[in-house]
């Protein structure tokens, strides 16, 4: 018998800038790039954080009052999942015979005030293999997304990938990411908005986005023994104007913090990427076998914890807003559609005597 060997796959991570807040126009770009890396021999396509259709930037250099008509033009270019959008993605994913995985904007199906920061991925059939809401939004971004959950909180298997996906910051939640590998990961997806202004006092460090998102995803491989796939967004020159409206002071803090796309080993090595431009395709081999003699040093699912001490309990329901009982056609109804008849002591009473 042959022995078993883990796979190795070629993965793509794409750093591009959606068409700004235009869900039709993104979607047709998202095919040409995913064409272009299945021509390079991906098996594996990743897109940033809301490439469907945008990030909402504006949240860290707008004042509230002035982000609303934004807002509507983030709500609007928003898919629901499922829904036709949805579809088309998968049947991109089926027509170049990948898996992909992409951010998107997803509005709730029973409210127009509730947004989602979402992650689907599609097999090369594309099926919807998973689902998953951003469990928190990060500062400013809870004006625009509500909270997510756990639902889909789980790598998918893919042939013996174990393929799991964490969005922007919950790459810091040192739980979420323990909750995936302690479930089998093996292949992560981390995805990045395309600028992160954050702290323009006088004197102060502004936020460093490449370096953080290098510290984190080099952490989650190197605990996880895992290879990681960083994909984030762009802002082209179409929403810079959009925002900053022709501030030079916003322009310049929405060009403060530029992103990185990478892959990363499960030695926390980077070995593929950045991109020699602004937008491009990161493409590398991992050999998912890899893993195996790495984690006779650690693993910290597995030889190198204490379940005897330590407990993790996660709660993977959907929340609805409302959950309704209703009765079944073989019960009693009770209310003005029948009467029924007092009684003392088990006897029917008499009423009308």
């Amino acid at each position: 018998m042959a022995n078993d060997r883990l796979p190795v796959v070629r993965v793509a991570a794409v750093q591009a800038a959606p068409v700004f807040l235009n869900r039709d126009a993104t979607l047709e770009k998202l095919e040409s790039l995913v064409a272009d890396a299945a021509a390079q021999g991906a098996e594996l396509v990743v897109f940033g954080e809301t490439f469907v259709s945008g990030f909402p930037i504006w949240g860290s250099v707008l004042p509230p009052v002035d982000q609303h008509e934004l807002h509507l033009r983030l709500f609007e270019s928003a898919i629901t999942v499922p829904g036709p959008h949805a579809v088309r993605l998968g049947n991109i994913a089926a027509r170049h015979g990948v898996v992909l995985s992409v951010g998107v904007n997803e509005r709730a199906a029973h409210s127009l005030g509730q947004v989602f920061n979402s992650n689907l991925i599609f097999d090369r059939q594309g099926r919807l293999v998973n689902h998953r809401r951003k469990l928190v939004g990060t500062w400013h971004e809870r004006l625009t997304w509500s909270h997510g959950d756990a639902h889909g909180l789980e790598p998918v298997d893919l042939d013996g990938w174990f393929l799991g996906a964490l969005i922007c910051g919950e790459n810091t939640n040192t739980l979420a990411k323990y909750t995936l590998l302690a479930q089998g990961q093996r292949l992560h997806i981390a995805t990045y908005p395309p600028a992160w202004p954050f702290d323009q006092r006088t004197g102060a460090p502004e936020y460093d986005l490449a370096e953080s998102i290098r510290l984190r995803s080099a952490a989650h491989s190197f605990e996880g023994k895992v290879f990681t796939i960083v994909a984030s967004t762009v802002l082209d020159q179409e929403a810079i104007d959009t925002v900053a409206q022709g501030n030079e002071r916003i322009e310049q803090q929405l060009l403060s913090t530029p992103t990185v796309s990478l892959v990363v080993g499960p030695r926390g090595e980077i070995i593929a990427g950045p991109p020699e431009t602004p937008e491009g395709i990161v493409t590398a081999s991992v050999d998912l076998h890899e893993e195996i003699v790495l984690k006779r040093a650690h693993d910290i699912v597995g030889t190198y914890n204490r379940f005897d001490i330590f407990d993790l309990r996660v709660d993977k329901r959907r929340r609805p807003a409302i959950t309704v009982t209703e009765t079944s056609p073989d019960e009693p109804v009770y209310g003005r559609e029948a009467v029924i008849a007092p009684t003392v002591d088990g006897e029917e009473v008499d009423t009308d005597a």
